[in-house]
Parts: C-alpha cells; structure tokens; sequence
C-alpha cells in the first residue's frame, strides 16, 4: 500500500523541469534479431521522508536505506526505472544525489551505475485543497490535499534513464480532473438518497482524477521511441463506506487502460497542456508503477487492475521471486487466506491484513516481445536476501520488479 504518512500546503505554479543530462547513455547490449534488450524496472523505494527537504538532507549524509535502494539497482541494472516514494524538490537535489553519490558509488561490490537522463515534476500529494475532502469539517489536514501527502512533493516519482529521455513530448496529466472521465466511479455519501454526492460541486470541480501525476515519458530507444506510463494510485483503504479512496484508486488505473485504448475510448483525455487524446494507436509502451491494486486479494475495488492485466494491447508478463513464497509461508496471517499466487507478490506488509500482495507492475505492450522478467525477492539462503529482509525493512516494503522487452529499430 506504500501511504504510511502523509502531506499538505502546495506551491503555487511549482514546476520542475525533466533532468536532462548531456552525458551519452551506456551502451545497449547485443541486439537479438536486429532488435534491443531493454529492462524496464518499477520501484517503490519509500524514500519519503517527514518534512520537505529531509530527503535532500539524508542523501547528503550516507543513508544507509539509499545506500540499499542503489545496491538493489545496481544488482538488477535497469536500463530504465520509475522511483516511486521519492520525495520531489523543485531543484531535482535529491535526483542528483542520489545517481551521483549512491548509484555511481560501489554499493558493496556491486558495479556502479549511471542514469544520465532523469525525469521529475510536481504531483498532487500534499497540495492544499482549500477545501473539506474527507468531510470531518476541517480543511488543510493531509487527508484534505489533492492526494494525500503532508507537503507538496512527498511520494513524489522519479523516471531513471540510460537511453535518451524526449523530455519535449512528455505528457503529464497532473490536473485532469476526475469528474471529466466519462463514467467515473465517483464516491457516493451513504448518508443521502442522492448518487455520488461524497463530493460538492466546488470540490468535484478542484479535485484531479490523479492522487500524485500520471505521466507518458517517452524514451528513445535507437530509432524507437517507447513510452513510459508512470504512475502511482491512490491506496485503496484509509476511507470510510463511500470508498472515495478504492474508487479514485480503479479510476486512476483505468486512465491509462483507455489511455492506450482506441481513439474513442481516450478521446476525453487532456493533459496538462491541454492536449487532447491518448496514445496514438500502434505506439510502443511499458506501463510501470506501485498501483496498490491486487487482482484476487486486498481492498481495491473488484477487477481495478484487470482493467490493465486482461487489456487486448497489455501483456502481463507475471514476474515471479522465491522469496514471495517464502515470506508468505513464514508469515502465515492473512496471507494464508489469500487466493492468488504467493509468488507473484511484490510487496511485504507482513501478516496483517490484507497480507501480501501484487500491487506493483511492468506491463509491456504486446507489440514489445517479451524475454524474461523478475521480482528482486530473493528467498532468505540466496545473495541479496539482506537487501530485503523483515521488518524494519533495510530498503523498502515493495520489491523491484523488472521485465526485459525487445525493441525493434536501428541502435
């Protein structure tokens, strides 16, 4: 579920632009058949921290759970990865430090990385509403921000890069409001006889369908461009019986299933630059994030993530650990209840409800082939198993997950 504290207050017209490095990205590996290895890794890092500008401040002084973070990623070597829980500034410090002085350090032998190209911008958590979200009759809490947050920039995201970022024709969809998606599960006052009446007009009317940012970052990979969905949806809990969080969380993941649909289905999309449409038809794509949503198991509103996982132009890989299993049997709980695969799980929240779950994803489309993938969850008697542990956990409660695609074109 990754929201274990929050956010509030937001600064007008905050922007941060992609961080472009001009250094060359590392070479690609070998070609199979004229086309590109390339991995494609999701994170959830929970390098949140309680107050803005703390992460600037740990990643200057050693930080071990960083130091972790780097040596996963240096060991798994994603050609590129979205961060998520990487607390945003405006400066992109926190990016900097943590490539120049944790990846392209040697974490306990393993091979430094670089990521040349990155890419950051504000989102939604912590941005002050104004206005009475979770209706307790006050305003400014973190539960009243435009995604739940304590200050503006917390659980922030973070596009990693080898290979050039088109930082041009990036879309973000930070603003698209949540009433404008035709048939929106909007959340409904079980108090009153009326549909869908959690939230007043004024609020519907500031209220964006994104709990942090939806994000199309284009990647050039040779002389194809492959999009980078990124995203990271609202948990499904901490809410009441008008579900406003489940709700928002289904609709959040369904953006990009009619994202990538046919031209009808996303003809109501508009991005930030009040673009119109989605993904021209054909496009390349790996949609990547923590989307707090199971298939079987868990809070999320029935079939959220299927939305994605049976979609025609999706291909779920199902990357798998050992360490999942084990972790599962070890723990027991809810995890003994559950009804999907243990081995597909990507997140450790231990016995207590809901268990363990699958809520983080790399779902190529089915025109990208598929060559292996994996969930970084070694079992407790194989190399790295440290990296990941019990609670306290000395990195993160999410696993990386990573998928390894073939990309046609010239490199």
């Amino acid at each position: 579920m990754g929201r274990l504290v929050g956010l509030a207050v937001a600064v007008a017209g905050a922007w941060a632009a992609a961080i472009a490095v001009a250094s060359p990205a590392a070479a690609a590996p070998a070609g199979d058949g004229g086309r590109t290895p390339l991995r494609v890794a999701t994170y959830n890092v929970s390098l949140n921290r309680a107050q803005p500008g703390q992460l600037v401040s740990d990643l200057r002084s050693d930080d071990e759970q960083a130091a972790n973070i780097a040596q996963v990623l240096q060991t798994t070597r994603p050609d590129v990865v979205l961060l998520n829980e990487f607390d945003h500034d405006d400066e992109g410090q926190a990016v900097d430090l943590f490539r120049s002085d944790y990846l392209e350090v040697s974490q306990h032998g393993e091979e430094p990385i670089e990521y040349p190209y990155a890419y950051s911008a504000p989102v939604n958590t912590g941005v002050d509403s104004g206005l009475d979200l979770n209706n307790d009759g006050q305003t400014g809490t973190a539960d009243d921000a435009l995604g739940f947050g304590e200050f503006p920039g917390q659980y922030g995201m973070v596009v990693l890069s080898r290979h050039p970022i088109a930082t041009e024709q990036v879309r973000t969809f930070q603003d698209f409001r949540w009433q404008d998606m035709p048939g929106a599960l909007l959340p409904d006052d079980p108090a009153t006889a009326a549909a869908g009446d959690w939230y007043s007009e004024e609020e519907l009317g500031a209220l964006p369908l994104s709990s942090k940012s939806h994000w199309d970052v284009p990647v050039r990979v040779g002389s194809t461009t492959v999009h980078v969905l990124a995203a990271h949806p609202t948990p499904p809990s901490f809410d009441g019986a008008e579900d406003r969080n489940g709700r928002r969380n289904h609709d959040e993941i369904r953006f990009w299933a009619d994202y990538v649909g046919s031209p009808r289905q996303s003809s109501y999309i508009y991005d930030d630059d009040g673009e119109r449409g989605g993904l021209r038809p054909g496009s390349r794509f790996v949609i990547a994030g923590d989307y707090n949503a199971d298939p079987v198991d868990g809070d999320s509103v029935d079939e959220a993530i299927t939305q994605l996982l049976d979609h025609p132009r999706v291909r779920d890989p199902e990357p798998v650990s050992s360490g999942a299993v084990e972790a599962a049997e070890l723990q027991g709980g809810a995890n003994a209840q559950h009804d999907g695969a243990a081995a597909l799980d990507t997140a450790d929240f231990d016995d207590q409800a809901p268990g363990n779950l699958r809520v983080d994803y790399v779902l190529p489309s089915k025109n990208l082939p598929v060559r292996d993938s994996g969930v970084y969850w070694p079992a407790a008697d194989e190399p790295g198993s440290e990296l990941t542990g019990e609670q306290p956990f000395p990195t993160s409660d999410h696993r990386s997950v990573w998928v390894d695609v073939l990309v046609p074109g010239l490199r």
